[in-house]
Parts: structure tokens; sequence; C-alpha cells
């Protein structure tokens, strides 16, 4: 069976990009994709400008580095859903619940305190994407009901925010969190392999073809014979996996598990999505434009912070103005490839 995938904007590299799109005479399209990576590097020059070495300097960059790992995990994951015309609206609150379950979990050792908030958060999305998939419920109304479930069951486990888990001197743990590899983060390192394999899943397999194809009509996915149901069970279980991921490792980072974490981090996950170039409407996108949002937002923060007297609620400013831009960008974009 050959699956159509028409629809589908491939995430092959820079130069399979030009040429692709020189073929099909989209040079807006194009232009498009890769605004916000020429905004990135407009923005990193005007630190350099503004802020010299305080801002280019080595270990301002590498927590720059690490502070974005946490975000593009769980952006990879919402990176898949939004692809296949969905969104997940629970990630923030299973980040939060990921995070207490490690610290939790780490009273037993570093294998429970690893494994009990990726069993738990991806068994969770796994009942969202079987609740999407097989009964045809709204994604929002669903993942915002997941919201709600994740986040009550984190106050529960630390007795309503009141009792803080802490991670004692368990190696592992503390070395996912805190370690370097070759002076990388190890956060970092788990970023970008979970990047290189989901890159893999997304352009090189039958189930990314999958992934692409609903995106761009679930209806002839369905006619196609494509497994709907089972490819958005396996996308929800995926994102959960992943924000269990991100939530362990900050845990390991900080070294405890908060449940007030991760408010507004399913909005930012969207964003950095939507920023790097992946269609809300679904059908297209990929990885890279992600991480590239996933680094302009955290640059932007990084730059806030350099000022001093400028508040958090700056980047959110910052980060809104972006998505609007970006969202009308693709609308014309969308437009004029139609006419």
């Amino acid at each position: 069976m050959t699956i159509d995938t028409t629809t589908r904007v491939p995430d092959d590299g820079p130069l399979d990009d030009v040429a692709a799109h020189w073929s099909r005479g989209s040079v807006t399209s194009l232009i498009q994709r890769s605004a916000a990576a020429i905004v990135l590097v407009v923005v990193v020059l005007l630190g350099v400008v503004l802020f010299g070495s305080k801002f280019a300097s080595t270990a301002n960059f590498a927590n720059l580095a690490v502070s974005s790992s946490f975000l593009a995990i769980v952006a990879i994951g919402m990176t898949f859903v939004i692809i296949s015309g969905g969104i997940d609206l629970s990630v923030g609150s299973m980040y939060a619940l990921a995070a207490v379950l490690a610290a939790y979990g780490s009273q037993w050792g570093s294998f429970v305190g690893i494994a009990l908030p990726l069993v738990v958060c991806g068994a969770l999305g796994l009942v969202q994407g079987t609740l999407i998939g097989r009964l045809g419920m709204p994604p929002f109304i669903i993942t915002l009901a997941g919201l709600l479930f994740a986040r009550g069951l984190a106050f529960k486990v630390s007795d309503n925010g009141n009792k803080t888990y802490l991670i004692g001197e368990d190696r592992w743990m503390k070395v996912l969190g805190q370690g370097r590899w070759f002076g990388v983060g190890i956060p970092v390192v788990i970023a970008l392999v979970v990047f290189a394999a989901g890159s893999v899943l997304l352009n090189r397999t039958r189930f990314g073809q999958s992934v692409f194809a609903i995106g761009g009509s679930e209806e002839a996915a369905n006619l196609m014979g494509l497994r709907v149901a089972r490819v958005k069970m396996l996308l929800y279980a995926l994102t959960g996996a992943l924000s269990g991921l991100a939530g362990m490792l900050v845990a390991s980072r900080s070294s405890s598990g908060l449940s007030t974490i991760g408010g507004g981090l399913e909005l930012e996950a969207i964003a950095a999505v939507v920023i790097g170039g992946t269609l809300l409407t679904g059908g297209a996108g990929g990885l890279t434009g992600t991480m590239v949002g996933v680094l302009l937002l955290g640059v932007i923060q990084n730059l806030i912070n350099q000022v001093g007297t400028l508040r958090s609620f700056h980047q959110q400013v910052v980060s809104g103005l972006f998505l609007v831009v970006v969202v009308t960008a693709q609308t014309i974009v969308g437009r004029r490839e139609q006419s």
C-alpha cells in the first residue's frame, strides 16, 4: 500500500529544502520556514552587540542550552501531535507530575525514580489517545481534562503541595540532571538524542508518513486504510512519555520534585512548534524548526534576564507577538499557494 504524503513538508535538511521548494516555485513557503532561524541569528547578534561577553560567554550559552533542553523535549512530542492535526494541553501538568513522581520514586532507587514518571505519564497519554482516537473525542477537551487530572494527581502525591520530595545522593539520578558529557550537560545530550530519534521516526518511517497523512486529511487517511486510531493513541502516549522524561530531568536537576512547576509550559511548547513553522492546521512541519523555535524563546528569555530590570512577563509578551506574526505569515502563505 502506498501512502500519499503530498501534504507533507519534508524536514530533510537545508539543501533538500531549497531544491524541493524551488522546484515547486514555492519561494514564499521557503522564506516562511526559514524566518525563525533568521530571527534567531538576528537576536543572537543583537545580544552580542548589547551585552558583549556577558551574553556571548561559554558559561551563559551552556546554561541557555540546559534550560532550553527541558522545553525542547516536550516540544518535540508536541510537534508530532500538531502535525497530526491535534493538540495536547496536558504536557505542563504531566511535566509537574513527572517531577513529583521522580523525586518520590527515588526513595526506592534510581530505576524507580526514572521509570515511574515515564510509565505513568506515558500511560496517561495513552488513555488520552485512546479517547481521542477510538472514541473520536475532541483533543482540546480531552487534554484539558488531562491537564486538570495530572495537576491534581501531582498535588495529591505531594500532599497538596505541602510536601516536597528530595532526591538524595543517588548517583544516577544526580548524573542525569546535573552531570556533563564531554563538557555538555546531560539534559542537552538527551534532548539531542530525542531530536535525532524523533527526526528519523517522523521523516523516515511509515509511522511518520501516517502522521503527516492524518494531519493533511484524516478522511483521506481512513480511505487509504491507515490505522488512524492506533497512530493517535501512540502519538499521545509518546507526548506523555516525553513530558515525563523532561519532568524527571528537571527534578534531577533541582534535586526536588515540585507540583507547582510547568504552569504554561504547554503554551510555550505550542509557541515553539508554531514559531518553528509547523502549521496548527496539521499536515506540515518538522522538528528542526521546533528546535529553532525553542532556542529563540530561550534566547529572548536570556536577554531579558541580562537586562535585569525587566520582569519575566516581558518574555511572554514577546513570545505572544512572535506567535501572532508567525500564524499571520502562515495564513498569508497558505492563501497565496492555494490561489
